[in-house]
């Protein structure tokens, strides 16, 4: 399973990665190994996940824990990098073993032990030298380019999204990755937020409304939409699709993103997280801290009470409450 990172982002991921370069400014991030840190659970974190039965998350400088008791108890787990991580995915069919995590410096980690243990499958470097080959672009562009989001449909198959319009994908698991940036309808090489597979379709959201979605023969199509700003997420099953982003602004589709209709949230603040609850409902959080759920298919949305809040980067329905990881770390929190 996959829970998007959440933008509050390219501010806050470009924050991250600043204060890392300064602290770490004599030793490249992408040869350093995050290091162990008693309060990694309260720094700043990006990316929630379920990996089988764990829950995993990501963030500043190579920062990755898991928790086998649903949040309560955070152990920090081995990566290879230090660069500030934004987004993770787990496909269901790997049982949780097999993950993916990405974030800046173009990079990309893998795991196949539910998030334990991480080892690096590309860097900025290497997609400076792809980019470079294809359309001679300096190797540097590439190499400082984040990577923003990620989704694996199976141990095979997966796509990781960034700035400047950057796509990535992989048919055999990340052994070799292939620059797909020239596939998509996205002339001004605007930024990708959010790439989400919703009932066999493969969708990527981003700025100036842009949405996207994968067509048969592997181009990655622009569906027209009527919100021009900054879309943050994507999620949906095979009957409905919610798309979300800036000021509040939310919109639902029925017909699997050919007409839209806007979703009133009550909010005017940026809404940056997405999950669905163990009861079917829909959920959103902002990144003031709000929580939304609705119980109607994404028609209606109401204020949740939580007994503690704080801006969402990502969301997680768990057993032991909903679990919430944002610039203040990670936490789990229950309705009074």
């Amino acid at each position: 399973m996959r829970v998007s990172w959440s933008p509050l982002l390219l501010c806050l991921a470009l924050a991250f990665g600043s204060q890392a370069e300064a602290a770490d400014k004599f030793r490249d991030v992408l040869d350093t190994p995050a290091q162990p840190s008693a309060l990694a659970a309260h720094a700043p974190l990006a990316a929630l996940a379920r990996a089988g039965g764990m829950l995993v998350v990501a963030g500043s400088r190579g920062h990755v824990l898991w928790s086998g008791d649903e949040g309560v108890h955070w152990i920090q787990a081995q990566v290879p990098v230090s660069s500030d991580l934004v987004a993770l995915s787990f496909p269901e069919s790997e049982n949780g073993q097999f993950g993916w995590a990405v974030g800046h410096d173009g990079v990309i980690l893998h795991t196949e032990d539910g998030g334990r243990e991480w080892r690096l499958q590309l860097d900025g470097r290497s997609i400076g030298k792809l980019m470079h080959e294809q359309s001679g672009q300096p190797v540097e562009q590439g190499a400082e380019t984040p990577l923003l989001d990620v989704c694996f449909v199976d141990a095979l198959h997966g796509w990781a999204v960034g700035a400047f319009g950057l796509i990535m994908g992989t048919e055999d698991g990340g052994k070799h990755w292939q620059l797909e940036s020239r596939l998509a309808d996205n002339p001004k090489g605007l930024h990708l937020y959010a790439v989400r597979s919703i009932a066999g379709q493969l969708y990527i959201v981003g700025e100036q409304g842009l949405l996207l979605r994968r067509a048969a023969d592997g181009r990655f199509e622009a569906l027209p939409q009527p919100y021009a700003g900054t879309l943050f997420g994507i999620f949906g099953d095979d009957k409905v699709l919610l798309i979300h982003g800036l000021r509040g602004h939310a919109l639902r589709s029925t017909d699997g993103g050919r007409s839209w209709q806007p979703v009133e949230t009550g909010l005017q603040v940026g809404l940056t997280a997405n999950a669905r609850g163990a009861d079917g409902s829909w959920l959103l959080g902002s990144q003031a801290g709000h929580v939304l759920v609705s119980h109607d298919d994404g028609r209606s949305f109401q204020p949740l009470k939580l007994e503690r809040t704080q801006p969402a980067s990502a969301l997680l329905s768990g057993s032991a409450g909903l679990v919430i990881a944002g610039p203040r770390g990670v936490l789990t929190t229950t309705q009074p």
